[in-house]
């Protein structure tokens, strides 16, 4: 088998070693025990939430750790982060090693072809957040996933090599750990080449969520036996707990990291790898993108939400200002009081959601490119202005929420993001 750089995409929400995956839908509409799951019923995704289970974390049980605690979307990335702990290293060191060992053991979030966030609060309480979501190639075109009648080309956006955008992964956690990491970068990496050049055996989530995703990675890389059981794509062979995963390419993409650093990715061999790939499958990612790519230190969004401080991300995630603006438009209900899945707390959630998700249409943008405002947004005046059309008599149409007026995006229709 010729080397390739293995190159999957998906975005990562990555705090300090906490990880969440974005959830895609399935593939087909099969409605299926996991025990009868074989392939093509979805992409990379397990089972559904218990409905018995309540959302709600403040009445579970916690965990608590004397030293340190690590948690992860897989059992092997945490014990990466565990170990690393032990050998001496902080919490970045800790978080690095572990975004590296799920780029190995759990391929639908971690990835080095992916992207995502990091937010991070020292000793001393100082908070820093680093944006190193993925960004759109050079060639990139404000039409370019539309047909010539100024229709969606369905699946463009999602998969492909046409969906992807120019990986951050890397350098965000070169730059993290450049800027707080104790241990060296070879020792940090370590644990994700053994796990890659070594092997894992697989849990039943795991094999479970390659069979789910074998129609699909045939569909979309033809010829490849990447993630596949079988050294031909043709064959019929499916995943089963216990099998042994080795990713012999994989591993020497991250022995050059290792031992390049970020130049060991953006440039050099792996990069031209991808460049390639990208040809092949008709993408937009070139070397000059991949060597332009750069992480950035943002200013944390902090803001108070009852007696807590909230340190949270700010644009190009959505996700800071979304969870401020809930949180601050149901803190005056007494949501614990009225109870989990309560006709009120419902339709309280339900309606401050209708407001968030239509501010976030329109004004949360790439700062880089548009002026979002923040401060306005997570401002408790601003958000009384979005609750005046409450009502408890009915639901609100969703259709007739807009975003809210804002001074600083009405003067400029360009800053308007949709």
């Amino acid at each position: 088998m010729n080397q390739r750089i293995v190159y999957y995409l998906p975005v990562l929400l990555f705090t300090l070693g906490v990880t969440a995956c974005k959830t895609q839908s399935p593939t087909t509409a099969t409605k299926t025990t996991d025990s009868k799951v074989t392939q093509g019923q979805g992409v990379y995704q397990y089972r559904d939430e218990d409905p018995t289970v309540k959302p709600f974390f403040s009445d579970r049980v916690g965990v608590t750790g004397r030293n340190g605690m690590v948690a992860s979307a897989h059992p092997e990335a945490s014990q990466v982060g565990l170990d690393i702990l032990k050998a001496g290293g902080n919490a970045v060191d800790a978080a690095v090693a572990i975004q590296f060992a799920l780029a190995v053991v759990y391929p639908g979030a971690g990835n080095i072809g992916g992207g995502g966030f990091m937010v991070y609060r020292d000793s001393d309480g100082k908070a820093y957040t680093l944006d190193y979501r993925e960004k759109a190639p050079g060639r990139a075109t404000q039409n370019m996933y539309l047909d010539s009648l100024g229709n969606v080309r369905p699946g463009l956006s999602i998969s492909g090599h046409l969906a992807s955008g120019v990986p951050g992964s890397v350098d965000g956690m070169a730059e993290a750990h450049k800027r707080f990491g104790k241990l060296s970068w070879a020792q940090v990496l370590q644990p994700a080449v053994d796990l890659a050049a070594k092997g894992f055996a697989l849990t039943e989530r795991d094999a479970l969520g390659l069979n789910r995703i074998k129609t699909d990675l045939n569909t979309i890389n033809p010829g490849k036996t990447y993630f596949l059981k079988s050294t031909l794509p043709t064959d019929t062979l499916t995943w089963h707990k216990g099998d042994l995963f080795v990713q012999a390419d994989l591993a020497k993409t991250l022995q050059r990291i290792q031992a390049q650093g970020r130049a060991g990715f953006y440039e050099g061999e792996t990069a031209r790898l991808l460049a390639e790939e990208m040809v092949r499958g008709k993408g937009l990612i070139t070397e000059e993108d991949l060597k332009n790519y750069h992480s950035v230190w943002r200013e944390p969004i902090q803001a108070k939400y009852k007696e807590y401080n909230v340190i949270t991300m700010p644009p190009t995630s959505s996700g800071g200002v979304a969870l401020l603006q809930m949180m601050r438009l149901t803190e005056p209900y007494p949501l614990r009081k009225w109870g989990w899945n309560r006709d009120s707390t419902v339709q309280v959630m339900i309606e401050a959601e209708r407001r968030v998700y239509a501010d976030r249409a329109k004004f949360l943008g790439d700062p880089d490119f548009v002026k979002v405002p923040v401060s306005q947004l997570i401002s408790p005046e601003y958000l009384r202005t979005r609750w005046t059309d409450f009502s408890w008599a009915k639901a609100t149409d969703s259709k007739a929420v807009k975003g809210g007026l804002s001074p600083v995006m009405k003067a400029s229709k360009q800053h308007t993001f949709r």
